[in-house]
């Protein structure tokens, strides 16, 4: 039996509107008092058992709008139980309704913020995006949702929204023609954080060659640190468009190649297993792959070797060159290994002239 028959049973009730709605406003009030009861004392026990804190988040921001939702349900179905003088026949409802919207919309952005944050602050930790990029992609989603509620709004209140999107059709022209380099540095920001190109603290190289780590992504630019400790500012509209190598990606090593030449003559097995043993002999050098030694040619002074090996960080290469250079030289000193100085035979012949004369 519907409600509305069910009062109507009551003589009384039918005399007497005012109490016919405090009646039906009364059990609205029974019956939200006991959802709250439920969900406080039922669910959110069985969400506290599980492992996800989805739910327990979930419960703590809807368990007001659902039990002011029943309540609210309750007095529109006590306003329309008869009529209303004007203007309170048009607006009670509508101020009922909006009141629900506003708390539906509060716990719709807090539990969509939640959510956004579980994410985006992964990504932030893992260095995907800068602080102001995770800042203003939550603001945006925010912003997103307060739109859609006031256009909802506006509808409840019966207020045409033709002359406003035709106003906002005009300004967001005017807009995106004032703001096209900013749009499009935005938007090549997000392009970035879609695809991974690269992420905070890896090291990347320009199609325009500068070579550095990623400090920051921000919202119109990449900002990269060089090894002299240069802060390279590049708009994120150009590197959106650009070839990007990215030394740490998707393995976080980095191969390095170091050539060096010995005298014609030498042990060339000798110098081979003394290289290896040198990357052998360097903490910092990665043991898989294994280092490897390749005979690159026969120069005009020298034999040239080329030493292969992967270390941890990009940011190391520039150091690990010298140290492995450092060390091959100590040990070819002891092993009697000769490193050749470019030089030059010269040959003197002489002519017929030269020697009737002697």
């Amino acid at each position: 039996m519907e409600l509305s028959a069910f009062i109507n049973q009551f003589g009384i009730l039918q005399e007497n509107i005012l109490i016919k709605r405090l009646v039906i406003i009364l059990i609205y009030a029974i019956l939200a008092k006991t959802v709250d009861i439920f969900i406080d004392r039922v669910l959110r026990k069985i969400a506290a058992k599980t492992k996800i804190n989805f739910d327990d988040k979930l419960i703590k921001y809807l368990h007001a709008p659902i039990c002011w939702t029943i309540f609210g349900f309750g007095v529109l179905h006590a306003l329309s139980a008869g009529p209303l003088s004007d203007p309170w026949q048009l607006i009670l409802p509508q101020v009922t309704q909006s009141i629900l919207l506003i708390l539906w919309l509060t716990a719709l952005i807090r539990t969509f913020n939640w959510m956004v944050e579980q994410y985006m602050a992964g990504a932030h930790e893992k260095g995907k995006i800068g602080t102001d990029l995770f800042m203003l992609l939550k603001n945006v989603l925010r912003v997103v949702v307060i739109i859609a509620g006031l256009l909802w709004l506006l509808s409840i209140w019966q207020i045409s929204l033709t002359p406003l999107f035709a106003s906002a059709g005009i300004a967001g022209i005017a807009v995106a023609l004032a703001a096209k380099d900013t749009l499009a540095n935005f938007f090549g920001g997000i392009s970035i954080f879609m695809d991974n190109t690269y992420k905070v603290g890896e090291y990347i190289i320009l199609d325009t060659g500068e070579r550095g780590e990623v400090v920051e992504i921000g919202i119109r630019s990449t900002r990269i640190k060089t090894r002299d400790d240069v802060l390279v500012t590049i708009p994120n509209s150009i590197i959106a468009n650009s070839k990007i190598i990215n030394e740490s990606a998707p393995i976080p090593r980095f191969r390095i190649r170091v050539p060096v030449g010995v005298a014609y003559g030498s042990d060339l097995a000798k110098v081979e297993n003394v290289l290896l043993a040198v990357a052998d002999g360097n903490s910092n050098i990665e043991k898989d792959p294994e280092p490897r030694v390749r005979l690159r040619a026969f120069a005009d002074s020298s034999v040239n070797f080329e030493l292969l090996c992967w270390v941890k960080d990009p940011r190391d290469k520039g150091l690990e060159v010298h140290n492995l250079l450092k060390a091959a030289y100590k040990v070819f000193e002891e092993q009697s290994i000769t490193i050749p100085f470019p030089q030059r035979d010269v040959h003197i012949i002489k002519s017929a002239a030269d020697a009737l004369q002697e």
